[in-house]
């Protein structure tokens, strides 16, 4: 059984960003602060079970992940967690540019970019390397709740390696807005979330920073507990 507390490096845009309060207010959730917010009319207008649309993706809160929730390993403490965050955002490297648009992914509506963007991908995979040693080992029980015969071939060896076989050539940043939607059903929310998105004049978005995510057990949402800016 997946351990508690859980930890999380994911990518939020700052509690000052527009880009953090159009998520926030999608998601009716805060991760910044822990506070409920209330769900924009149009959304309500567009779908009135808005609520239950956004209930996968609330419980984490707005982000972009770059490394998938875990338990601690035994020998590690959340103090020292927080110390090697800092440590690798001290470390120089090229701070990761995209071109937000707001699309269609795996069957759920999220922020991706319009293009794949290499910095991205090994900021990505940096996190996956050089916070491996936190994680516990994977389980049996945990690997067989991820469906491995469902996975490639490719994702079902980082999936041992790793924990998580969405990593590496595998990774898709995405900032989740909805659960997993019907054909039917997608085509007026998209267009709703499109069009929301389009009014915040947001061409291109800087992805300057790491922030770290707890959950305290299996029903409580993620919250921040920690942010650093990535040096260059």
């Amino acid at each position: 059984m997946t351990g508690f507390p859980r930890y999380a490096i994911y990518f939020a845009a700052g509690t000052d960003n527009a880009l953090s309060r159009f998520g926030a207010e999608l998601l009716g959730y805060e991760a910044y602060t822990g506070d409920e917010v209330s769900f924009p009319q149009e959304a309500l207008h567009v779908a009135p079970d808005w609520h239950d649309i956004t209930t996968d993706p609330r419980k984490y809160g707005f982000h972009g992940t770059l490394k998938a929730p875990m338990a601690l390993a035994s020998d590690k403490t959340e103090a020292e967690l927080v110390a090697a965050s800092a440590a690798f955002a001290g470390k120089a490297r090229p701070i990761p540019v995209i071109r937000p648009v707001v699309d269609s992914i795996s069957g759920f509506i999220a922020v991706i970019p319009t293009e794949p963007v290499e910095a991205l991908q090994q900021l990505a995979a940096d996190c996956v390397r050089d916070f491996d040693s936190f994680r516990p080992r994977l389980t049996a029980e945990d690997r067989a709740r991820r469906r491995p015969e469902r996975l490639t071939e490719r994702q079902r060896d980082y999936l041992d390696r790793w924990g998580y076989p969405y990593v590496m050539e595998e990774f898709r940043f995405h900032m989740t807005l909805t659960g997993r939607l019907d054909t039917e059903r997608r085509g007026p929310i998209l267009e709703m979330l499109r069009a929301r998105f389009a009014r915040l004049k947001l061409d291109i978005l800087v992805i300057d920073r790491i922030t770290l995510f707890r959950q305290d057990d299996a029903e409580a949402r993620f919250r921040i507990i920690g942010e650093w800016m990535l040096a260059n």
